[in-house]
């Protein structure tokens, strides 16, 4: 008796899509609560205060894998493009983890300045977080489409995640960079 062996069935975009949207928002929900309702656990900012510093190499690192992946992918160099998106996706990974424990201690962080330094400081931190919210779904589908080999909606959808997420990166650093300047 011979068996043959089936494939499971691959999965279909608008599931994986409607279960990368739901963890998003869990996400972003979860996020929101632990920085305007979880009391600091460190508010006086003793333990781990190197946490921001590294958010801020994290997501230097992830701007950097995405600006090599870009030149390679246009270099047509795809098996060097996946590595760095892969890498790019990893630094964010640990961004996002290292986020989540400086905010489960410390809180949020307030800037000093005042008039238009304070504007301009208030206006990148406002597209930051907006457009960090869109950027984690949209990031998701696109590694979706890549790697269930829906490549041309990876393309569609990659020319659209790549400067976003490149943006929320660097706008990352700057925040972060703004802040210490400050001397927060």
């Amino acid at each position: 008796m011979m068996t043959t062996q089936t494939k499971p069935p691959a999965a279909s975009p608008r599931t994986a899509i409607g279960v990368i949207l739901a963890v998003s928002l869990v996400a972003t929900l979860f996020l929101f609560w632990l920085i305007y309702v979880h009391p600091a656990i460190d508010a006086a900012s003793v333990r781990l205060t190197f946490l921001p510093t590294l958010c801020a190499v994290l997501n230097a690192f992830a701007a950097t894998a995405l600006l090599i992946g870009y030149t390679l992918i246009r270099a047509k160099r795809i098996a060097a493009h996946r590595a760095s998106m892969f890498a790019a996706f990893a630094f964010s990974t640990l961004f996002l983890l290292s986020y989540i424990v400086n905010y489960a201690l410390h809180g949020e962080s307030h800037y000093p300045g005042h008039g238009l330094i304070k504007t301009v400081y208030l206006a990148i931190l406002i597209s930051h977080v907006t457009l960090s919210v869109v950027a984690l779904p949209v990031v998701l589908i696109t590694f979706f489409f890549s790697l269930s080999g829906r490549i041309p909606m990876h393309r569609k959808i990659a020319r659209w995640t790549f400067p976003l997420w490149l943006y929320v990166s660097v706008t990352g650093v700057i925040v972060h960079a703004m802040l210490a300047a400050a001397g927060v």
